[in-house]
């Protein structure tokens, strides 16, 4: 099959949109990913999945800790920024958590040491072991078919 129509088949599954951080020689560093999921409770393990040629991986490899920051649907610049899709550079100022750098407003930071990596075709999936969580009420931005959405929902099924 040719990649598009893979990459077509794998934009029908709606994810929610993160930026993983982290700090490498005192310096923040954030990049958009939805590549995210929870891998256990019982430990509580998280896994991120990174492109080998984005400059976020050897910055995971050299500090071994990350935090998963899922945004909130007013947050969508913010995505944009971290994927650069952005011409112009925006400051972004970083709240703290478990001596990490956070995204402020986000609706879960997730920190996380790293205690496995593998190498699967183009990526890297890093497994991180939970140190800490903030969460915040906010609704979700997400990402379908190549867009960001929002979830609006009137009513809640139970």
């Amino acid at each position: 099959m040719d990649d598009r129509k893979f990459r077509d088949a794998m934009g029908k599954f709606a994810t929610g949109v993160t930026v993983i951080t982290t700090e490498v020689d005192g310096k923040e560093h954030g990049m958009t990913a939805n590549a995210f999921m929870s891998a256990s409770l019982h430990p509580k393990l998280v896994v991120i999945s990174i492109g080998e040629n984005a400059s976020m991986l050897e910055k995971i490899r050299k500090s071994q800790k990350f935090a998963v920051n899922v945004l909130s649907a007013k947050q969508q610049e913010l995505s944009m920024v971290f994927a650069g899709q952005m011409k112009e550079k925006k400051a972004v100022n970083f709240a703290r958590l478990e001596d990490l750098p956070v995204i402020e407003g986000a609706i879960a930071q997730v920190t996380c040491n790293v205690v496995s990596e593998y190498v699967e075709g183009d990526h890297t999936l890093f497994i991180g072991s939970v140190t800490n969580i903030q969460l915040e009420d906010e609704e979700p931005l997400l990402f379908f078919k190549g867009q960001y959405r929002f979830l609006s929902m009137q009513e809640v099924f139970k």
